[in-house]
């Protein structure tokens, strides 16, 4: 299993049928075979719950909560749009560039390209902005994780992208798949998983 040390990721999440898929992509498939289901009365499910170290719930809940880039802060959703442009971008420690990224050189350039200067490193990216608990995630927040499962030293950060009844989509830079989307509630993340903070803007 690939750690987290220095913006690592993992190769198994989002994965169907032996093949890697982006959130979009995940996201479309599940909408899909919701239509196929054919009834007029399709479920729609309300929470979505993890558990992070400490036995903490992270619980993305339906409509009270929903939300996106497209209803998000015009800043916020330009800072992601901007970091889902370097998606595909392989791994590079201290990389800035299209070449190669960071987990916090990521996040450094994407608010840079809207004119916010933020830390350049993960930890200090972690002080900046005010803490949010798990289940209070919005669009736009920092998650910080460890790199083994109940570590409290931040070695990597992710931005959160999305935050639907379906779970919390966050965008990093992943030392085995490059800039990727993830979903915050698998097991991997929700293990290493130390805060979270909403930006000041």
């Amino acid at each position: 299993m690939l750690l987290l040390a220095s913006c690592g990721g993992t190769k198994k999440l989002n994965y169907r049928n032996g093949r890697y898929y982006s959130a979009s992509e995940i996201a479309r498939m599940k909408a899909a075979e919701r239509r196929g289901a054919g009834s007029s009365k399709t479920k729609v499910k309300t929470k979505t719950a993890g558990m992070s170290p400490g036995g903490r719930k992270i619980v993305a809940k339906g409509p009270k909560r929903a939300s996106s880039p497209a209803t998000a802060n015009r800043q916020i959703a330009s800072v992601i749009e901007e970091a889902r442009s370097y998606q595909g971008t392989p791994y590079r420690f201290g990389g800035t560039t299209r070449l190669g990224m960071d987990c916090s050189g990521l996040l450094s350039v994407s608010f840079g390209a809207v004119g916010i200067q933020i830390p350049r490193s993960s930890n200090e990216q972690a002080a900046w902005g005010d803490p949010v608990r798990p289940q209070d995630l919005q669009t736009g927040d920092l998650v910080f994780f460890g790199a083994s499962p109940g570590s409290t030293s931040i070695t990597h950060v992710g931005l959160v992208t999305d935050v639907s009844s379906e779970g919390v989509q966050f965008i990093h830079s992943s030392t085995s798949l490059g800039v990727v989307e993830n979903a915050l509630e698998s097991d991997y993340y929700l293990s290493r998983f130390i805060k979270a903070v909403r930006p000041k803007l």
